[in-house]
């Protein structure tokens, strides 16, 4: 029976409350952030414990490790990442500002930030980094890992944290008893009083289709790689000259674009006329690559906007979001979001133009303002308005040609289509490394802001259910990344220089997939070409998917019923997302009620906030949810002394627990 030690009962010995938060990565420790600027306000005098568990580093977790090739890099500019608040977070906690990623590179570099642990390769970043710069994620791991430790220093004598580098196979506990947190490598379980699922990014096992695709692959051996994280994935079973089809391109494409060819020893040549020349290794595959687009993500831009922000939201905000969730009737996305989404994001757009470009328009911005207020999106209003004002085809908005670059085009021959898309590239990468094009950048401020509004839309659940699956979690979060979230613009150079050297070719839109005569085949709609080859990579991250996960944790949950799938009515649709509560993101269970000791945000649930740091001076959700899980983390309850006590009885022999007044830890 296990020896449990209370402190003494009595009024001098301040209470203890025990948090257990399993996951250590920007999520996890964005919430230890919030409960030490919640703690004093809310409880003032309240002692905190709290156990940190997860098997990769704190601060950067697995994502953002340092044990990762050092030529893989964010597709961020630094002085575009933050872990801190700022005056835009609208949430409840006190406000706690800090550097950026770039500020913090400028602290270290002036040697007000201690450096000196750095590993040589990031220091050296560290003192060429610009604001404008495309850091590498060993750099961020580096951010990261300091934010973590100046969250710990900054919590006060009242907080302990508990750092376990292991992994959660499961948690046991009933809504009046401490919460028993088992991990992998040790029978005792850390005993706490609320436990947070901060999980981030995870694995899942392979769906019909790509099980029949690896056994094809075993059966006629071939190499099948289906969709996981780039940077953990085998690639050696790849081999030099193989013809390799890889389906998906976006970021995860970039990366194992990278390490099949600079990671295995090419290099680039940069030219007189800015163009880059790659010099290949001989240890390359060919790689074939296409999508449902047909075209790379586009790039980020590398310049400021002139007109400085646009004044967002405009069209689409907190008073435009409350009204549609007040409404009796589901909100249909088409019909009633995206037209106030994509005013915002014109709207953002035309400000940069008419205001950072007045030489290329024909009336003054406060006259288009007026007149685009009171017009509704895509009308024949709007569209006149914007061709009696703005001269230059190239400089009016066109979301629908945005979207879908190869509709309608088909090429005779397989080298057309190279050479239209070479040329499809060649603008992307050239509007968005001159200002001439800073409009693109407004309309970039508007997607943001449409997409950081449309959170708490979506949370409500006011959205008809083909809204919220087709159109919000398919194509929205798809025109969205495919749009903001891009990779660097030398990428882009460089994918073209790859081109160039026969390494990488373009198979077009609607890919498609085959398996024939022991190989794989794959076509699509922008040519009458099929490229045969004897390797299939699934270019893009798995899905959260609660049924088909391999994550321990999650499966427990799942099969013990303790955490429930989301299903939507009307008609009935499982996401395969981890249910919680869209006010304060408590676990539901399967019998559909929240346990009021367990809360669970990011990438596996229900109410997904897309990214866990962010850019500054935007009100990241992902801020706020940080601050409303640790607020009501500090509001929940203790346990009773009796359940305590049963709880005890429950853990391995052997296990000693100290805790606060009638209460093991």
């Amino acid at each position: 029976m296990t020896e449990v030690v209370f402190f003494p009962g009595n009024e001098s010995v301040p209470p203890t409350q025990t948090v257990a938060i399993i996951g250590a990565g920007p999520r996890g420790t964005g919430v230890l952030e919030r409960l030490g600027a919640n703690l004093e306000p809310l409880a003032p005098g309240r002692r905190l414990e709290v156990h940190l568990i997860d098997p990769f580093p704190p601060g950067p977790g697995r994502v953002w490790r340092h044990a990762q090739s050092p030529l893989l890099r964010m597709n961020s500019m630094a002085e575009d990442v933050t872990m801190f608040t700022d005056d835009s977070v609208t949430c409840e906690g006190p406000i706690r500002p800090g550097p950026s990623l770039s500020e913090w590179a400028t602290l270290a570099q002036t040697g007000r930030i201690d450096g000196s642990a750095l590993c040589p390769h990031v220091l050296d970043e560290v003192h060429s980094l610009t604001g404008t710069t495309f850091p590498t994620r060993r750099l961020q791991s580096a951010y990261l890992t300091w934010f973590f430790e100046q969250t710990v220093a900054g919590l006060g004598d009242n907080v302990t944290v508990h750092v376990h580098k292991d992994t959660v196979v499961r948690v046991t506990g009933g809504e009046d008893e401490p919460q028993l947190v088992w991990l992998a490598t040790t029978s005792e379980p850390v005993v706490a009083d609320v436990v947070v699922f901060a999980l981030g990014h995870l694995d899942s096992a392979a769906d019909d289709e790509q099980s029949a695709l690896a056994r094809y692959a075993e059966k006629h051996g071939l190499f099948y790689l289906p969709p996981e994280y780039s940077a953990d994935s085998d690639l050696d079973g790849i081999q030099p000259g193989q013809d390799v089809l890889m389906r998906g391109f976006g970021l995860a494409f970039i990366d194992l674009m990278v390490l099949l060819t600079e990671g295995r020893g090419g290099k680039y040549r940069p030219e007189a006329d800015g163009t880059l020349t790659y010099l290949p290794s001989g240890e390359e595959p060919r790689l074939f690559v296409g999508s449902r687009r047909g075209v790379p993500y586009h790039s980020k831009t590398n310049y400021r906007l002139l007109a400085g922000r646009p004044p967002l939201p405009r069209f689409f905000g907190p008073d435009a979001v409350a009204h549609l969730v007040s409404q009796h009737a589901p909100v249909d996305f088409r019909s009633h979001v995206w037209p106030l989404m994509a005013k915002d994001i014109a709207w953002g757009h035309y400000h940069e133009l008419f205001n950072g470009h007045p030489d290329r328009v024909l009336v003054t911005w406060a006259e288009f303002a007026e007149r685009f207020a009171g017009l509704t999106w895509d009308t024949d209003g709007m569209r006149a308005l914007v061709a009696e004002t703005v001269p230059d085809a190239d400089d009016r908005l066109d979301l629908s040609a945005l979207d879908h670059p190869l509709q309608g085009l088909r090429f005779e021959t397989f080298g057309e289509l190279q050479d239209h898309l070479c040329a499809l590239i060649r603008e992307d990468v050239d509007r968005r490394s001159t200002d001439q094009h800073s409009a693109d950048l407004g309309a970039f401020a508007g997607l943001l802001s449409a997409f950081v509004n449309l959170a708490p839309l979506a949370a409500a659940r006011r959205l008809t259910t083909i809204s919220y699956v087709r159109d919000v979690g398919g194509w929205w979060l798809g025109f969205f990344s495919f749009l903001a979230s891009g990779p660097p613009g030398h990428r882009l150079e460089e994918l073209l220089a790859l081109s160039r050297a026969g390494i990488v070719h373009f198979v077009g839109a609607g890919m498609r997939v085959d398996t024939v005569d022991g190989q794989f085949a794959a076509h699509g709609s922008s040519s009458p070409h099929t490229v045969r080859a004897t390797a299939l990579i699934e270019a893009r991250i798995p899905k959260p998917t609660l049924e088909r996960t391999t994550n321990d944790l999650l499966r427990s949950l799942y099969e013990s019923g303790d955490g429930a799938p989301e299903v939507l009515l009307e008609p009935r649709h499982g996401t395969g997302q981890l249910l919680v509560s869209p006010t304060d993101l408590r676990l539901v269970n399967s019998a559909g009620r929240a346990h009021p000791r367990r809360f669970a945000l990011g990438a596996p649930t229900s109410v997904v906030a897309v990214a866990a740091f962010s850019r500054p001076k935007v009100n990241s959700p992902a801020f706020r949810q940080n601050d409303l899980v640790a607020r009501a983390v500090l509001r929940t309850p203790w346990p009773a002394r009796s359940t305590c006590a049963a709880a005890a009885e429950d853990v391995s022999p052997g296990h000693t627990a100290r805790g606060g007044p009638g209460r093991p830890r």
